[in-house]
């Protein structure tokens, strides 16, 4: 009998849990559950007689797969899948996959409404302004991508996106505009939100070069990875545009000087956000407990991450 563990140091609603457990045990499977564990070694010898695992931001390293001698098949449950080491699971036969779009509304939601704080003056009392008829760049377009631009058109946004990995004709046929170049997007639009992966390409690609072609008032909203600002630039923009503005789901590393100097134009999430919902959390959860009852039962490999 196969075993699918479920191991999460911040575990998934018990709603979603229950999901899970009935299309594993449906299946003929046996679950087994990782909750807040505090060490890797507890992974590890979790780990130890699964056949599949399904995680959230866990990191599932080498060691954690040398321990895993059954290992067949890891899910990520979520779009980002950076905690996995790739490389590592390629040379052990493991597929990795992850759940793309079941969190897709959260994170868009939750980038929204980043800008209505940010509008808004974060709340503080102060007069703030409206996002009808403000230029939004949306920088890759995705799953969350597509979901933000639906949500703008009900604030009556003027919509914009660039995303050189989708078919020419996605942009246009959502009802927005798309843009040649990143340099365009930025130069363009005075709220930037971000959705572009962490990989090698990306990582500190958010920097001075486009940074400083948004407007004075410029806001930007990362609900992305850390890993894809160049935070010393950011804050050099920051220095330079003093009504610019930084709000972000994923505190950088240089959290402490971005809180002192930026007081009241810099906002971060006490944890990443943007998955945190009831209904990502069961949508992504029992995404991932299908697609390894696929995987075992039909070879199903269309989520696959890794070559």
């Amino acid at each position: 009998m196969k075993k699918v563990l479920v191991a999460t140091d911040k575990p998934f609603a018990p709603v979603a849990v229950k999901g899970i457990r009935q299309v594993v045990e449906k299946a003929g499977y046996t679950l087994l559950l990782l909750e807040k564990y505090t060490t890797p070694e507890q992974l590890y010898e979790a780990a130890a007689e699964a056949d599949a695992m399904i995680v959230r931001s866990d990191l599932v390293t080498r060691e954690v797969m040398n321990a895993a001698k059954n290992l067949k098949i890891v899910v990520r449950a979520g779009a980002g899948y950076d905690n996995i080491d790739l490389a590592a699971a390629t040379e052990k036969g493991i597929v990795a996959m992850n759940t793309p779009g079941q969190n897709s509304n959260a994170v868009a939601e939750l980038a929204l409404g980043m800008m209505v704080y940010s509008a808004r003056g974060m709340f503080s009392g102060k007069s703030g302004t409206e996002l009808r008829g403000k230029k939004l760049g949306i920088h890759a377009f995705g799953f969350v991508g597509r979901y933000v631009a639906m949500i703008a058109k009900g604030f009556g946004m003027d919509i914009y996106a660039f995303d050189p990995f989708v078919p020419a004709e996605t942009i246009p046929a959502a009802g927005v505009k798309p843009v040649a170049s990143a340099e365009e997007l930025y130069k363009t639009c005075q709220y930037i939100s971000l959705h572009i992966p962490a990989n090698a390409e990306t990582k500190k690609s958010i920097g001075l070069k486009l940074l400083s072609l948004m407007p004075d008032d410029g806001v930007l909203v990362n609900t992305a990875r850390k890993e894809v600002i160049q935070e010393e630039e950011l804050m050099q923009v920051m220095e330079q545009k003093p009504r610019y503005q930084y709000l972000t789901d994923v505190a950088p590393d240089a959290f402490e000087a971005f809180q002192e100097k930026f007081a009241g134009r810099y906002y971060a999430t006490p944890k990443k956000m943007g998955a945190q919902t009831e209904e990502a959390n069961i949508n992504a959860g029992i995404a991932a407990a299908e697609q390894i009852r696929d995987f075992f039962e039909k070879g199903d490999i269309r989520f696959k991450v890794n070559k």
